[in-house]
């Protein structure tokens, strides 16, 4: 079925920037820096400096937002077809593909150098890493191969609290790979209950999600196994000693509320998967908080 052309708006400054920054998915990018500043804010003794703090966040926030808009570029024909992303500014033709891998390859550029020139290598030659990862293996090969897309291509959106621990710390340790770990066992049960929310968007766009290949009876399933090993992932930081009894207290408050989810959504409870994904946003930024809130107890009371 051939799309009409797009209606192309009149050009403003106003609309251009909002399209631009609609590119970048700020949300996204704003999940990913609460975790990075997290990481940096673990790996030390101390408050860190500011600078770093600055430049190490702006640094991670361009190349990520780099990644958002290669997948824009990359996803153009899935988005149109996607009731959800179908006002994207490329579907719409507010910008050129052109145009939006030009931004990106700018501000990417400009992240890494950031990154390189004022912190350290390890955390610019990561974060490169990560967005080859997203932007180009998850985006252009696992999301269209596999239903497993998500499981696999996860690692590269868990990295973020890495690339804080090294801006700060310039070492990978087993604490900053723990971070990773949870982030990595949070993805699927959180994208997969907005699968089954967008089960027949993501059929459209000939994505091979799991409810697609293997079914809701499945997926549910798999949402109810992977946040159990979420809950196991995240008890790690107490046992490794990396955090404290505060950490322990607050996260399994959490857990229970997102084993709560799991079972609703197994359960087939009516508007439970959108639930259980908007919960599931705000139960990894609290998490991440329940961890600075130990560490910083342990710091001044310990």
């Amino acid at each position: 079925m051939i799309r009409p052309p797009a209606t192309i708006k009149p050009f403003t400054t106003q609309t251009k920037i909002a399209d631009y920054l609609a590119l970048c998915k700020l949300k996204v990018v704003a999940v990913m820096l609460i975790t990075s500043l997290v990481g940096m804010l673990l790996a030390s003794d101390s408050f860190p400096s500011l600078w770093t703090v600055a430049i190490g966040l702006t640094g991670i926030a361009l190349v990520t937002s780099a990644g958002a808009a290669i997948n824009h570029v990359m996803d153009e024909k899935i988005d149109s077809a996607m009731q959800r992303t179908k006002m994207r500014p490329l579907p719409q033709g507010k910008v050129s593909a052109t145009q939006a891998m030009l931004f990106a390859l700018i501000i990417g550029a400009t992240g890494i150098y950031l990154l390189g020139a004022y912190i350290n290598a390890i955390t610019a030659w990561l974060t490169m890493f990560s967005l080859i990862g997203y932007a180009f293996i998850y985006t252009v090969w696992l999301k269209r191969a596999t239903p497993q897309n998500i499981v696999v291509g996860g690692l590269a959106g868990a990295a973020p609290p890495l690339l804080g621990w090294t801006a700060v710390s310039g070492e990978i340790t087993s604490d900053s790979l723990l971070l990773v770990l949870i982030i990595f066992a949070w993805t699927p049960p959180h994208f997969w209950a907005l699968c089954l929310a967008r089960k027949k968007d993501y059929a459209k766009a000939d994505i091979p999600m799991l409810p697609i290949t293997h079914g809701d009876r499945y997926t549910k399933l798999h949402i109810v196994l992977y946040s159990v090993l979420l809950v196991l992932t995240t008890v790690l930081p107490f046992l490794t000693q990396m955090s404290g009894v505060v950490y322990l207290a607050l996260v399994t408050l959490l857990n229970i509320r997102f084993l709560q989810w799991a079972v609703r959504v197994y359960c087939d409870v009516q508007n439970s998967q959108m639930a259980m994904f908007k919960y599931s946003i705000k139960y990894v930024m609290l998490l991440f908080l329940a961890l600075l809130i130990d560490h910083y107890a342990s710091l001044f009371i310990g």
